[in-house]
C-alpha cells in the first residue's frame, strides 16, 4: 500500500476527507445551458467570454487551473496580466459554436501534467504569451476560413515565436485534507526582460444574489484581511485562511478586495447596486481605476497582487497556503513547505510506479498525463432544472423563452463532482462518455469509478421512466446504452475473483432493469426487436439526421441501435448469471435476458427484407422501411453505407462457461427448452456453438460465417483498418460515396478522415472517417472475448489480403498497437497526434507535453475536435499500450 492508497482507503471509510478539495473548478462556465436565460436559448451568444468577466454566474464558477471544495463554494485560481492585454487572463479563451469553422474550440495552450486521485498532488502548465493575446485575430480568421480548411490555432499566430512567453506552472500539495500548499512557478523564456502581474484569487460562488433560500443558497459569506493574509468565512464550509509568501525584499503582499457580483453598469447600462463588482481587479490594474476595489478590505472576492519583472530566462516561485482554522500551521512556509511538496511528488511517483510492465519513458509520460487529465477533469456540477426553468425572484428568466429539459424539471437536481470529458469544451457531463471514463479511472480510483456509475442511476438523475440523462443540451437525447457494460467491466476490473463488490453489482443491476425497459418501450415502436434510437452519439455517421424526422415517408431501422440493444441484453445476462451464483432469484431474470437476446439476434440476422443482414455484401446495414411504398416490389431499402453502424453487432460476444450453467439448474433448463422449441431463432445465432475442449458456449449475434465476413471488412486497410486504428467509415467511400435521393435532394455519405467538410448534422464532430477511441476499445474487447472462446483454433488474415495469419488476441493487439502509434514518437521525436505542428518535438520547452484529442485523422493521426478530451481518449492508459499495462482476456478478467 502506497501513501496515496492509504489516503484513498481513509477517504472511502470516511475517516479523513481527502477529497473535500480538488481541481473541481471548471474552465468555462459561460456559454453553458445552465447560465442561459435568453428567449431564444442561444447559450453561446447569450453569455459570451466577454461578458463572463463582468457577470456573476448562477450555477458555478470558472478559473485558470484552479481548485475548489466539492460543493464549489470557495474557489481559488490564477489571474494574469502581461501589461499588453486589454483584459485580465482570468479564464481560458475559445470560440463559440458559431464562431469556429468547425464549431467551438479552446484557443489556449495548457496541459495537465500530474494528479493523484485524492488531489494530494496536482500539477498543470499554462503558456502565457508576452505580446497582446490575439483575441480578435483568432475570431476573425476562424470565421473567414471555410469548413474545408483547418482550424486556426493559437500556435498558428506566431505569438510564441522567439520564446516570447511565460510558462506558468501551478502545483497543489495537501499537508492534510484541509491544508493545501500552492506553488506557482513562472519562467520567462524570452531573451528579454518582461513584466507579469500574477493575482492568485480567492472567491466565493455567488449564492446570495438570487433571492432564494435552502440548500446551496447560504447567507452571504465574507473575505477579510487578517494579520497573515485573507480569512474567508462561510456558513457551511467554515473558516479558511489564505496566506501568501512575500517576494524577497517585500514586507507585505498587496491585497485587493471586491464582490463576486454583476457589473450591471457595463453590461446593461444600469447603476451598480454595489460599487465593488466582479471585474474590479481588471479595472484597477488595466484602467488604473483605484476606486474599483474596496478600500475597507473585505468582500466576497479577493486577490494577492504580485507585480513581477522577470529577467531573461528567470524563474520566480510564488508560494501560498490555504487552510482551515483547525489546521493552521506553526510556520506556513520555509523548509516544511518544500518538504511536503517533495514528499507528495515522491508519493505520486510511487503510486503510478505500480503500473506493471517495462514502459519506455515516453510511454509512461503518456499514461501519467492521461490519468492526470482524467483527474483534473473531475468538476463540480450544479443544475436544478426546476429552478432554472422558473428563473429567480431577483433575476427572472425571459418570459418568452421555451427552455430545455422541461420533462426533467420534477426530479433532476445535480450538485456533485462528476467526471467530464473536458473542462472547457465540455464543462458538463455526457453519460456515454462517462461510461468510458470509468474504465481507466477504476484502476486508479475504483470507488470513484463505481460511485460515478451509481450516481447516474440515482433518483435525482435517472428519469422516473427509466431514462438516463444524456447531457445538459438535451437530457432526453439517446446516447448508446453502454452504462451496463461499464458497470460490468468496472465490477470485474476492481477486484480479483472472489472479492468482487456484489453490492455494487446488485445496486446498478436493479436500476439498469428500469433503463432497459425504457429502451425497449421507446425505441422498438413496432415490437419487432429491430430498434431505432436517434443519432446515438455518433452524430453525422448516417445518411440522414437521425435526431429529426426522415425526409421521406418511412421508418429507419438501425443496425447500431439494434446491435447496442443486443449488447445491452448480453451484458445484463452476464450480470444476472453472476448474481445468480449467490441468489437463485436472479435465474429468472437471466432467462428473460437470454430469450430477449435470442429475439433480437433472430430479428437482425434474417435476410428476407425484414432483418438488417445483407447477404449480397456480407455486412449489416441500416434499412429504410417505407410506409405503403414499394420499390421493385420491396418496401425495405438497405442503406449500403459501411460504417461503425454495421460493426456494432460484433460487440455482442459473450462466453458462458458450462460450469456456470450447471450451477444454475433453473436457467439451464429454461435455456435448453427455448433452444429446442424455438429453432427458428436459435439457427440465426452462435449460441449453439460449443467448444467441447473448454466447455464453453458462445453467445453472439453474427454466426461463425457472418463473423468472418464482417472481420474481412474490419481488417481491410482499404476499408476500416487504418494505420491508427479502426476508421468510423470505410475508406471505400472515398472513391465510391453513397448517395440517396429523396424529394429531389441528394443525401450523400463520403469518406472524410479529418474534420467535417460541410455543415452536416451532428454539430462540430465528424464520424465519417476519423478514429474514435471508444468504439475502437469496444471492438478490441469483443475480439478478446471471441479469442477466449476460439483460442488459437481460429486464425484470420490480418491485414486482409496480406497472407499473414493471426489469432483474435493478436488481432486485438494489432489494433491496440496501431492506436498506440498516435502517441509514439518517431526518430525525430514527432507523434502523429501533433499533425504538422513540429514545436512539440523540436522545442525542449514543449517536448513531452501531450494533448488527448476527441478523435483523430484516420490517415495522418492528427488530433481533432476538443483538444483536452481526456475522458474517453484517456483509454490510452489502459488500451493503447496493450498488455504491458494490464489488458487481459475480457472473458476471464
Amino acid at each position: 500500500m502506497t501513501a496515496e492508497q492509504d489516503r484513498l482507503t481513509a477517504a472511502t471509510r470516511r475517516e479523513q476527507d481527502w477529497k473535500r478539495w480538488g481541481t473541481y473548478l471548471s474552465e468555462r462556465q459561460w456559454g453553458t445551458v445552465r447560465e442561459d436565460y435568453s428567449a431564444d436559448g442561444s447559450s453561446w451568444d447569450a453569455f459570451s467570454h466577454d461578458r463572463a468577466r463582468s457577470r456573476a454566474y448562477r450555477w458555478g464558477e470558472d478559473g485558470l487551473l484552479g481548485l475548489c471544495d466539492r460543493k464549489g463554494r470557495l474557489c481559488f485560481a490564477l489571474a494574469l496580466w502581461n501589461e499588453r492585454d486589454p483584459i485580465l487572463k482570468e479564464r481560458l479563451f475559445g470560440l463559440s459554436n458559431s464562431e469556429g469553422n468547425h464549431g467551438e474550440d479552446v484557443k489556449e495552450c495548457y496541459f495537465y501534467l500530474d494528479a493523484t486521485p485524492t488531489h494530494s498532488y496536482c500539477k498543470a502548465l499554462y503558456k502565457y504569451p508576452q505580446a497582446e493575446f490575439p483575441y480578435a485575430q483568432l475570431v476573425a480568421e476562424n470565421q473567414r476560413r471555410t469548413q474545408q480548411e483547418r482550424e486556426y490555432e493559437l500556435l498558428d499566430t506566431g505569438i510564441f515565436d522567439e520564446n516570447r512567453y511565460f510558462d506558468v506552472g501551478v502545483e497543489y500539495a495537501k499537508a492534510s485534507p484541509n491544508d493545501i500548499l500552492i506553488r506557482v512557478t513562472i519562467v520567462n523564456h524570452s531573451s528579454e526582460p518582461a513584466p507579469l502581474h500574477v493575482l492568485p484569487t480567492l472567491w466565493f460562488q455567488n449564492t446570495w444574489s438570487w433571492g432564494r433560500t435552502g440548500e446551496g443558497y447560504e447567507s452571504k459569506p465574507r473575505i477579510d484581511r487578517d494579520d497573515t493574509g485573507l480569512v474567508a468565512e462561510h456558513s457551511t464550509l467554515g473558516q479558511f485562511h489564505l496566506v501568501a509568501e512575500p517576494l524577497p525584499g517585500d514586507h507585505a503582499v498587496k491585497l485587493l478586495f471586491t464582490d463576486n457580483e454583476t457589473n450591471t453598469d457595463r453590461l446593461y447600462g444600469t447603476p451598480n447596486a454595489n460599487p465593488y463588482v466582479k471585474d474590479a481587479f481588471g479595472s484597477y490594474l488595466i484602467q488604473g481605476n483605484t476606486a474599483a476595489v474596496n478600500p475597507a478590505e473585505h468582500g466576497t472576492k479577493a486577490a494577492v497582487h504580485y507585480p513581477l519583472q522577470l529577467a531573461p530566462g528567470e524563474t520566480i516561485v510564488l508560494k501560498l497556503r490555504l487552510f482551515d482554522q483547525e489546521n493552521a500551521p506553526a510556520t506556513a512556509f520555509g523548509e516544511e513547505f518544500d518538504r511536503i511538496f517533495e514528499q507528495r511528488i515522491q508519493e505520486a511517483d510511487a503510486f503510478y510506479a505500480q503500473i506493471p510492465g517495462n514502459l519506455k519513458f515516453e510511454e509512461h509520460q503518456v499514461v501519467r498525463q492521461a490519468c492526470a487529465g482524467l483527474l483534473w477533469s473531475k468538476q463540480f456540477y450544479y443544475y436544478g432544472v426546476a429552478d432554472w426553468l422558473e428563473g429567480d425572484p431577483t433575476h427572472s428568466a425571459d418570459p418568452k423563452r421555451k427552455g430545455l429539459n422541461h420533462d426533467w424539471a420534477q426530479h433532476l437536481y445535480n450538485r456533485d463532482v462528476i467526471s467530464m470529458p473536458d473542462k472547457w469544451e465540455y464543462p458538463w457531463y455526457a453519460t456515454w462518455d462517462l461510461a468510458f471514463h470509468t474504465i481507466p479511472l477504476c484502476k486508479i480510483d475504483p470507488d470513484f469509478a463505481k460511485g460515478q456509475l451509481i450516481l447516474m442511476l440515482r433518483e435525482w438523475y435517472m428519469h422516473p421512466n427509466g431514462a438516463i440523462p444524456a447531457y445538459e443540451y438535451g437530457f432526453s437525447d439517446t446516447n448508446p446504452p453502454v452504462h451496463a457494460w461499464a458497470c460490468w467491466r468496472v465490477y470485474k476490473l476492481t477486484a480479483p475473483q472472489g472479492q468482487r463488490d456484489r453490492v455494487f453489482l446488485a445496486r446498478v443491476f436493479q436500476k439498469l432493469l428500469l433503463n432497459f425497459t425504457w429502451w425497449v418501450n421507446r425505441q422498438d415502436t413496432a415490437g419487432k426487436n429491430i430498434f431505432a434510437g436517434g443519432f446515438l452519439g455518433m452524430d453525422n455517421i448516417g445518411v440522414f439526421d437521425r435526431s429529426h424526422p426522415l425526409p421521406i415517408d418511412g421508418q429507419l431501422e438501425q443496425a447500431d441501435a439494434t446491435g447496442w440493444m443486443a449488447f445491452y441484453c448480453s451484458t445484463m445476462l452476464s450480470m444476472a448469471l453472476e448474481l445468480a451464483t449467490e441468489d437463485p432469484a436472479y435465474e429468472d431474470v437471466a432467462s428473460k435476458f437470454f430469450e430477449h437476446f435470442m429475439a433480437i439476434s433472430s430479428a437482425i440476422n434474417t435476410f428476407d427484407g425484414t432483418g438488417l443482414w445483407d447477404e449480397q455484401d456480407g455486412f449489416y446495414y441500416d434499412r429504410l422501411r417505407r410506409n405503403g411504398v414499394t420499390d421493385g416490389g420491396e418496401g425495405s431499402v438497405p442503406l449500403r453505407v459501411r460504417s461503425l453502424v454495421g460493426l456494432l453487432p460484433l460487440l455482442t460476444a459473450q462466453v458462458i462457461d458450462l460450469s456456470v450453467m450447471e450451477a444454475l439448474p433453473a436457467f439451464s433448463k429454461r435455456m435448453r427448452w427455448f433452444l429446442e422449441n424455438r429453432p427458428e431463432q436459435a439457427q440465426q445465432i452462435s449460441c449453439l456453438r460449443e467448444d467441447p475442449q473448454h466447455a464453453r458456449r458462445l453467445l453472439s449475434i453474427p454466426t461463425h460465417d457472418r463473423f468472418l465476413s464482417v472481420l474481412r471488412y474490419l481488417l481491410d486497410e482499404n476499408e476500416f483498418l487504418s494505420p491508427y486504428g479502426i476508421r468510423s467509415l470505410s475508406k471505400v467511400h472515398q472513391d465510391n460515396p453513397y448517395s440517396f435521393w429523396a424529394n429531389d435532394r441528394e443525401y450523400r455519405v463520403e469518406y472524410t478522415p479529418g474534420e467535417s467538410t460541410n455543415a452536416m448534422f451532428g454539430g462540430n464532430s465528424n464520424w465519417r472517417g476519423p478514429i474514435w477511441f471508444p468504439l475502437n476499445y469496444l471492438i478490441i474487447e469483443a475480439l478478446e472475448r471471441y479469442y477466449y472462446f476460439y483460442g488459437d483454433s481460429l486464425q484470420v488474415e490480418c491485414p486482409t489480403g496480406s497472407g499473414q495469419q493471426m489469432n483474435l488476441q493478436e488481432v486485438a493487439q494489432e489494433i491496440s498497437t496501431r492506436l498506440g502509434q498516435l502517441f509514439v514518437p518517431d526518430e525525430r521525436g514527432h507523434c502523429p497526434w501533433q499533425g504538422d505542428q513540429m514545436r512539440y518535438s523540436t522545442d525542449p520547452h514543449w517536448q513531452n507535453l501531450t494533448l488527448f484529442n476527441e478523435y483523430f485523422d484516420a490517415e495522418t493521426g492528427r488530433g481533432l475536435g476538443a483538444s483536452h478530451q481526456t475522458g474517453w481518449t484517456a483509454l490510452v492508459a489502459r488500451l493503447t499500450l496493450g498488455n504491458r499495462i494490464g489488458i487481459a482476456v475480457s472473458g476471464s478478467h
